[in-house]
C-alpha cells in the first residue's frame, strides 16, 4: 500500500522547500534514489522489514507503527516518525 502523504508536497523541512522549487535537483536525487533503493542490499533489507511487519500485524494497516533495527541487531515495532526521524539532518544512521 503507498504512504497516502507521498507526493503531496506538504515537507517543511529546508530540503523539502528546495527540491519543490527546483525540479532538475529533484530529478536528480530521484534518479539516484531509483538506483540506490533497487540494489540487492536494499531489497533484502525492505524484505526483512515487510516480512517482520506482516508478523506483527502492522503492514498496511495506517496504525503508524514500524518496525525498527536495534543497535543489538532486533527488530521492534516504534512509532513510524520516531523511527524515521532518528537518521536526522544529513542521514547519519542512529540505531534505536
Amino acid at each position: 500500500m503507498r504512504n497516502s502523504l507521498a507526493g503531496t508536497k506538504k515537507g517543511k523541512s529546508d530540503s523539502a522547500k528546495y527540491f519543490q522549487s527546483n525540479p532538475k535537483a529533484k530529478a536528480k536525487k530521484d534518479e539516484y534514489n531509483k538506483e540506490y533503493h533497487s540494489t540487492p542490499e536494499r531489497r533484502k533489507y525492505r524484505s526483512e522489514l515487510n516480512k517482520e511487519n506482516r508478523k506483527a500485524k502492522t503492514y498496511g494497516n495506517k496504525d503508524g507503527k514500524d518496525m525498527s533495527h536495534t543497535k543489538v541487531g532486533k527488530v521492534v515495532k516504534e512509532i513510524q516518525s520516531k523511527n524515521r526521524a532518528r537518521n536526522g539532518k544529513g542521514g547519519t544512521p542512529r540505531l534505536k
